[in-house]
């Protein structure tokens, strides 16, 4: 019995050497490379400490030189939840870092779009200075025409003549003398800025003729104002009587010639105030 026991312990001495041989370089191995890891970075990816090596396997572990299913599995178990952990890391940098490119492309496109609608309002800034130095242009130019037209208010020009004649004796208006005033009153309805000269001429001497010549002027201007409405006021009438006519620049150094019968002399007299009107009614140009 003795001989048995003593057989039994020294094959279990010899079976136990090869394990302790195996554990004791993998146990130090794993502490100095856990050592190396701590000492280099200080902390792991996850901010938790290294995993450590399990030393106690109690004394199956120690006898038996085979690595058992679940001594691997608890073995392995840390490292797999480490990876597990690892990866949600690595998924949440990857989603935060998306997001942080989602805001900078959205930050970029609200500058771009500000950068346009600043191009935009810059665009209609300039549009809108020329279009006020194009105002201001025109108001300079109508206000330079006003004062040539008030400064030119009172200077008349002569833009039609008509001369109506009457028999000897007589003040009463021929069909021809009413056409000629009919064509030369007709263009004046709405207009401004003309007067109408009226001067009657007669034969005869002194006040007679003086009087002949201004009914026969005041038959003209009754029909003008009756026919035509003419304001009245618009009218100057001027009874010369047997007054010289005047004579042309071909005539000039001429005796100066007398007309026999009775006739009198229309004209049309227009100052600067019927353009400024015109101008002023004129549709603006589109823009």
């Amino acid at each position: 019995m003795k001989n048995r026991a003593v057989v039994a312990l020294f094959v279990a001495a010899l079976l136990s050497l090869p394990a302790l041989a195996q554990q004791q370089p993998a146990a130090s191995t794993s502490q100095d490379q856990s050592s190396q890891t701590v000492t280099s970075s200080g902390s792991s990816a996850t901010g938790k400490a290294p995993l450590q090596y399990e030393s106690r396997q109690g004394f199956w572990g120690k006898v038996n030189p085979f690595a058992r299913k679940k001594y691997v599995q608890r073995q392995t178990q840390p490292i797999r939840d480490r990876v597990n952990e690892l990866d949600e890391l690595t998924a949440a940098n990857t989603k935060m870092i998306k997001d942080v490119d989602s805001r900078a492309q959205q930050g970029i496109q609200m500058a771009s779009n500000k950068a346009s609608e600043a191009d935009q309002h810059a665009v209609d800034a300039g549009n809108k200075a020329t279009t006020a130095q194009e105002t201001a242009t025109k108001a300079n130019t109508r206000l330079t025409t006003v004062e040539g037209v008030v400064s030119n208010i009172d200077q008349y020009k002569s833009t039609n003549q008509t001369e109506i004649r009457f028999r000897p004796g007589q003040s009463v208006l021929s069909q021809n003398a009413k056409t000629a005033l009919d064509q030369m009153a007709e263009p004046l309805k709405g207009q401004h800025g003309y007067i109408v000269e009226v001067q009657g001429f007669s034969s005869g001497k002194g006040q007679e003729a003086i009087g002949t010549s201004r009914k026969m002027a005041d038959a003209v201007v009754r029909y003008l104002v009756e026919n035509h409405e003419i304001p009245v006021y618009r009218i100057y009438v001027l009874g010369m009587g047997n007054a010289p006519v005047q004579t042309t620049t071909a005539e000039a150094g001429q005796k100066p010639k007398r007309m026999s019968g009775g006739r009198v002399e229309v004209s049309l007299m227009k100052n600067d105030l019927e353009q400024l009107a015109t101008s002023s009614t004129a549709p603006a140009p589109a823009q």
